[in-house]
């Protein structure tokens, strides 16, 4: 799981944008400002079914997390947390 979703960055974060093209989701942002320092992201490659690979992408850690429980789930009420 992704540590942006509860991180007060997450809607500005130049490397979660990053994460979210890598996905094909919809942005928090067209324009992201906010440059973290050192984020650390893990790719995973995953079996599909009918021998298809996925490729899976999180930030694991990053020097600028600022811990706020929620926040992306503020900006998209209704919506599923990105597991």
């Amino acid at each position: 799981m992704c540590i942006c979703v509860d991180c007060t960055w997450v809607d500005r974060c130049q490397a979660y944008h990053a994460v979210e093209r890598q996905h094909g989701v919809p942005h928090l942002c067209a324009s992201p400002d906010f440059r973290p320092a050192s984020p650390r992201i893990h790719v995973q490659v995953i079996d599909l079914s009918a021998g298809q690979v996925g490729i899976e992408w999180d930030v694991r850690g990053c020097g600028s997390y600022r811990p706020e429980w929620g926040r992306w789930r503020r900006l998209r009420p209704g919506q599923a947390v990105p597991a």
